[in-house]
């Protein structure tokens, strides 16, 4: 079975689809969940928001499209992890000294998709292939040396480029802050 047949099985309600999809992408998933909780929880923890993921897949394979469905499984890999680990932080005791700021008002969601898009567009303004091994690298949790080997490059040079693609990121994003009176230059990125 191929993924565009796949998809359409499970657009339609098949559940053998869905094991089809979990069998091929379960091990990229869990790497995913797993570089972006890097151990701050249990096993059964990575496992369950692997699990969730495909609970995610099956309930939206209405409004999917067949063109980057890995890229898709990642995103939600990642959104639900910080997710988890949320949920993870609302559970811990306060202290009397610390203050929570309610990022769920209006005001902060919409100043986030504001700083989100501002990231998205900063991004994908880099030459290539300086896009690629930042997306690689950033959003699909790839190491160096896994960027590497698949683009044939040194991995000083991918180092290189993501040095130099943080540093467009920074000067991009610092011309915004600017041009609204800010700067992001005490911002270090690691």
């Amino acid at each position: 079975m191929n993924e565009a047949k796949a998809l359409a099985l499970l657009k339609a309600g098949d559940q053998e689809a869905l094991e089809w999809f979990i069998d091929k992408y379960s091990a990229y998933v869990g790497t995913v969940v797993n570089n972006f909780l890097k151990g701050s929880m249990s096993h059964e923890d990575v496992e369950e928001v692997t699990a969730d993921v495909f609970v995610t897949l099956w309930r939206s394979a209405e409004k999917l499209y067949p063109l980057n469905l890995k890229g898709y499984l990642s995103r939600v890999a990642r959104s639900l992890s910080m997710q988890k680990l949320r949920e993870r932080v609302q559970e811990l005791p306060l202290d009397e000294d610390i203050l929570i700021i309610d990022d769920d008002s209006d005001f902060g969601r919409l100043e986030q998709d504001e700083q989100d898009q501002a990231v998205r567009d900063a991004v994908y303004s880099l030459p290539q292939p300086d896009k690629e091994i930042f997306l690689r690298f950033y959003f699909y949790c790839q190491s160096v040396s896994v960027i590497a080997e698949q683009m044939q490059m040194n991995p000083s040079t991918i180092k290189t480029k993501l040095r130099r693609g943080r540093d467009r990121l920074r000067q991009h994003l610092n011309n915004i802050k600017k041009s609204k009176g800010g700067d992001l230059n005490e911002i270090t990125y690691s």
